[in-house]
């Protein structure tokens, strides 16, 4: 008598074996999508540098913050662009980056604010920049308004308000 072996799969152990494997897809799509944003931002984020520099040299003189990028020494907002950013303003200090050109559709319109962090009555003391919602240094002042409205779990750590996990 002869003893047949089949060889292979079924057409339902197929299926089922797609359908876990459409299920595991569909799980980690959104993690991926957060990835691909916050290195959307931190490729976005050394644009900044740009405006650091003279906004610290304005503290360091005058005590006081430039209102906008004219008295920064900037070109106009549009004129500050990179891949992700279309237009870098300056308002009291505070960077607001505005998303554009190429980055994620769900980043486009959004603004991150990097703000000047200081000590007063101590000019010496270099200024700190905050990212986003992130807490402000020790025994500093974070001066000017904060925009960013990306939301905490698109940020990259370093720019997350660390305090609301506690």
């Amino acid at each position: 008598m002869l003893i047949r072996q089949d060889k292979g799969f079924s057409a339902m152990e197929m299926m089922v074996v797609l359908a876990v494997i459409a299920i595991l897809a569909a799980m980690s799509i959104p993690s991926f999508t957060g990835r691909i944003i916050r290195e959307h931002i931190v490729t976005a984020i050394p644009l900044a540098d740009i405006a650091k520099e003279p906004i610290a040299a304005y503290w360091k003189l005058t005590q006081t913050l430039p209102a906008d990028n004219t008295e920064t020494g900037l070109p106009v907002p549009e004129k500050i662009v990179s891949n992700m950013i279309s237009s870098l303003v300056v308002e009291q200090g505070v960077i607001n980056m505005t998303f554009g050109n190429n980055s994620n559709k769900l980043l486009r319109g959004k603004i991150l604010s990097i703000r000047p962090a200081v000590i007063e009555d101590s000019p010496v003391v270099p200024v700190a920049w905050v990212c986003g919602n992130a807490a402000v240094p020790d025994k500093m002042v974070v001066k000017g308004g904060n925009k960013t409205n990306i939301e905490d779990i698109y940020l990259p750590h370093g720019c997350r308000n660390t305090q609301a996990a506690k």
